[in-house]
């Protein structure tokens, strides 16, 4: 490894629900450095959460994030000139960071509504336990399964 590690940067919790997490979330989501409109996707997402579900956003998008957060996950390791796939457990805010990445892919994936809508409907589907983020979720899960033989390879 060359250099110095970079240093890890504190965040301050967002304005509006005061939670590290969502803050988090939107940084996620913003795109060339325009957080003013990360924000107003993921707090119209939480407007419409609120209005469809008569439930309290924060607690649906908790839910969504516990429900996809992933435990395994495969990582390529090169072993005498072949490739394997070896399951291995995801460490501390790699969940989180892997669980908003499909949450915002899935949301990305759907077609014909504006972002906000996207994400609200991937969220509440998400805390329901199904849609593209929770197959996401399985495959790679189902992947690790597959890969078990190779477990001996990892190191931790």
């Amino acid at each position: 490894m060359r250099g110095k590690k970079a240093p890890k940067r504190k965040i301050k919790p967002d304005a509006k629900f005061n939670n590290l997490n969502i803050a988090k979330f939107i940084n996620y989501i913003m795109d060339a450095g325009k957080k003013s409109t990360a924000e107003a996707i993921v707090y119209n997402a939480f407007d419409i959460i609120s209005e469809k579900t008569k439930d309290d956003p924060v607690v649906i998008f908790d839910r969504a994030v516990k429900n996809i957060t992933p435990s395994l996950e495969v990582k390529g390791k090169r072993v005498g000139g072949a490739n394997y796939q070896v399951p291995m457990m995801v460490k501390g805010t790699r969940k989180f960071q892997l669980a908003s990445r499909w949450i915002i892919a899935a949301a990305k994936a759907r077609k014909g509504k504006p972002m906000q809508e996207k994400l609200a409907f991937e969220l509440m589907d998400a805390a329901k336990g199904e849609g593209a983020a929770m197959k996401k979720k399985e495959d790679v899960r189902r992947m690790a399964e597959a890969n078990r033989a190779f477990a001996h390879f990892a190191r931790y």
